[in-house]
This record gives C-alpha cells, structure tokens and sequence, in this order.
C-alpha cells in the first residue's frame, strides 16, 4: 500500500510577491508625503477655489514667527526679503498663510507690503 502523495512541497520561497507589496507601499507613502506646506500651521477655514499659482509663500506661526518659503526670518526684514525673493518675476504673488490664532494685523501688515510693492497677495484657508 501506497500512503506517501504524488505531490511535494516545495520548502523555496518566493521573493517576488514580497517586492511587488514592498514597491506598492514606496510609492503609496511618496504620494502621501508630499506636502506643499512644511509648516505645521492651523489655517482658517473659508470657502473658495484653491490655486496653483505661487511665486513667494509667507508663513506666520501662533509665536510670531515668519518664514519666506519655510525659512525663518525675522519680522522687520520680510519686506527686504519678499523684494529679492520676487525680483524680476512678471506677475509677482504671495501666498499668505497666517495661522488661525494669528492677530489680523500681522497678516495686514504683510498685505500692506505687497500693496505697496505691487505684489498680487492669495490668503490661504483651509477648505470649508
């Protein structure tokens, strides 16, 4: 009497399966992880169209801080540093994002610069 079976089990195991998953989650997380903000900030929330369009993104923190495209400056120097930023741009635009938190006049003051300047100034909200 025959009890062994016909068919083996084969001990190998195949790496191929593991790579394609491995690969499908390299590109799942660097999809996910782009983010057009660095910064950790709490925008207001607003209804509106978003845009693409950006020359200059400043940023104003709940401590009063200012960035110039996520470099930390200081706040009596951000017309200084708006105006080497954006010269020689053609249509000139600042992306305004002032945390939730912020006092209405730090971001008038950044929207005052760009009104004295020429500069088109786009506040950032977050969707309604």
């Amino acid at each position: 009497m025959k009890l062994k079976g016909r068919n083996k089990v084969s001990p190998d195991f195949s790496m191929s399966s593991m790579t394609d998953i491995v690969f499908l989650l390299l590109i799942f997380f660097m999809l996910t992880a782009n983010s057009p903000n660095a910064l950790d900030l709490l925008l207001p929330k607003a209804k509106g169209k978003s845009t693409n369009t950006q020359n200059v993104s400043v940023s104003i923190n709940k401590n009063l801080e200012y960035f110039v495209d996520n470099q930390k400056i200081n706040g009596e120097y951000i017309e200084i540093e708006l105006k080497k930023a954006l010269e020689g741009k053609e249509k000139p635009t600042i992306i305004l994002r002032a945390e939730e938190s912020v006092a209405i006049k730090e971001a008038v003051n950044v929207m005052d610069i760009a009104n004295r300047n020429n500069y088109k100034v786009i506040l950032a909200v977050r969707p309604n």
